[in-house]
């Protein structure tokens, strides 16, 4: 056994990365420490797939206006869906290192619970690069919506949310499929 803490030739030295990704090579800094988005021309086009979800915590009233089509605004779950797709398409906008995707397909879920609305986010794309940050943004942006939406009813009289919350935001899955 050799005392060289250098991995050797061919190994992953980071377990995290996948067995095809030296770390090494996918980094978002230079190896002066300067921020830099990760080239990923030389890897090959696979199908893509990833799901997200994340909920916000609502009154029981709040609920049941939304289920009753009550809310003042309008309709608050056509309108959380525009908002979720819109930002799927805008990530590369919004997190600086995100490369730009095609998207081929958005889907999203909405469950009203009793005390929150859950909501899923499935992106496909066929490209170099995974789409879990478009999903994640398709999320936190239909949660946003609905609590624009629901704010007027879910303040309390000082003006402020104590049970509003948007919460548990997570990747569900995430798939690459080559050709």
């Amino acid at each position: 056994m050799s005392d060289d803490p250098t991995p050797a030739a061919g190994s992953n030295p980071d377990p995290r990365h996948d067995d095809d990704a030296d770390a090494r090579d996918l980094t978002h800094t230079t190896d002066e420490g300067d921020v830099q988005m990760v080239d990923v021309g030389d890897k090959p086009d696979s199908k893509r797939r990833a799901v997200a979800a994340g909920e916000i915590r609502l009154q029981p009233s709040t609920i049941e206006a939304i289920r009753d089509d009550q809310i003042g605004k309008g309709d608050v779950l056509a309108t959380a869906r525009i908002g979720a797709i819109q930002a799927v398409k805008h990530t590369w906008e919004t997190i600086p290192m995100c490369h730009q995707i095609p998207i081929t397909n958005v889907d999203t879920a909405f469950d009203l619970e009793e005390d929150r609305l859950e909501c899923e986010v499935a992106v496909e794309t066929t490209g170099k690069t995974g789409c879990e940050m478009e999903a994640l943004e398709g999320v936190t942006t239909g949660l946003n919506v609905v609590w624009d939406m629901v704010k007027a009813v879910e303040k309390d009289a000082d003006g402020q949310y104590p049970e509003t919350g948007i919460e548990n935001v997570r990747v569900l899955t995430k798939e690459k499929h080559q050709w």
